[in-house]
C-alpha cells in the first residue's frame, strides 16, 4: 500500500541522517520526525546507536520525546510536561493520533466520553472533526462515527511501534502460531499423502475393470463366432439339386 512505502521510505531517510549528525542535529531531527505529517512509526529511528550522543547532553529530553512518540500517548505527555520538551502543534496533533492508534488497538468501539478525555477534546463536533480530518483522511484508521450511540467503531487501525515490554508476549504468540502451523502443515501432508494413494489405487481398479470388461467382450464375441452356423458353396448346391 502506498502509506506503508511511504512510511518506509520516510523511516529509511531518518534513520540514515540519524546516523550521522551530532547532538544538536539530532535534536532538530527527532523535533522534525514527531512533526512529520505521514511518519508514525520511530521505534527504529529509536534504535540508530548515534542518538546515545543525545544522553546527558541538554539534548537529552529530545530522546526522551522520541520514546515517546515511539510508545506513549498524550495522557502520558501530559503526565511528564515538566520533563519534556514543550510540543509544537504538529507535533502535539501526532500525538494524539498515536493515542488513537493505541485505543484501537485494544477496542474496537471507542466511547465518545473516552476519546474526549484521551485527547483533550471539549465537545462532540471536535472530536469527530478531528477523527475524520486527522484520522480517516491521513488512512491511519477506517471506521464509523456513530452519533446515536456515541462511539466510533474501529474497522482497521495502523499498527503502532510495539512496546518493549510486549515483545515476550508477541514471541510467545509467534512460537504458539508457529507451532500449529506446523501441525497443520504435518497434517495437510499426511491428507495428501493419503489422497495420492487412494487415487492411484483407484486409477489400478479402472485399469483392472477396464481389463475385466475387455476379457469379457473378447469372450462374448468369440462365443458369437462359434455359435454362429457354417456354410460351404458345395454343401448349398447339393442342397439346391435335391430340390429340383
Amino acid at each position: 500500500m502506498e502509506i506503508e512505502r511511504k512510511q518506509a521510505e520516510l523511516i529509511d531517510h531518518f534513520v540514515k541522517h540519524a546516523a550521522t549528525l551530532e547532538a544538536p542535529q539530532l535534536a532538530s531531527l527527532i523535533a522534525e520526525a514527531t512533526s512529520h505529517p505521514s511518519l508514525f512509526a520511530f521505534s527504529e529511528i529509536l534504535s540508530v546507536p548515534n542518538l546515545s550522543k543525545l544522553q546527558g547532553t541538554q539534548y537529552s529530553t529530545s530522546f526522551d520525546l522520541l520514546r515517546l512518540f515511539a510508545y506513549g500517548t498524550w495522557s502520558d505527555y501530559k503526565s511528564n510536561a515538566g520533563c519534556l520538551p514543550a510540543l509544537l502543534p504538529d507535533q502535539a496533533r501526532k500525538l494524539k493520533q498515536l493515542t488513537v492508534l493505541t485505543l484501537a488497538e485494544t477496542d474496537k468501539v471507542l466511547p465518545y466520553d473516552q476519546l474526549m478525555q484521551e485527547l483533550d477534546v471539549s465537545n462532540v463536533r471536535e472530536l469527530e472533526d478531528f477523527l475524520i480530518n486527522e484520522c480517516m483522511y491521513s488512512g491511519i484508521v477506517r471506521g464509523k462515527l456513530d452519533q446515536l450511540r456515541r462511539c466510533f467503531e474501529v474497522q482497521f487501525a495502523a499498527g503502532r511501534d510495539p512496546r518493549p515490554e510486549q515483545l515476550s508476549n508477541m514471541i510467545q504468540t509467534l512460537t504458539s502460531w508457529l507451532g500449529s502451523s506446523d501441525s497443520l502443515l504435518h497434517s495437510i501432508q499426511e491428507k495428501i499423502k493419503w489422497a495420492d494413494m487412494m487415487s492411484e489405487a483407484n486409477k489400478k481398479h479402472r485399469k483392472e475393470v477396464e481389463d475385466r470388461v475387455e476379457d469379457v467382450k473378447k469372450s462374448i464375441k468369440k462365443l458369437h463366432n462359434l455359435s454362429r452356423p457354417t456354410w460351404t458353396y458345395g454343401a448349398v448346391k447339393r442342397s439346391s439339386l435335391s430340390l429340383e
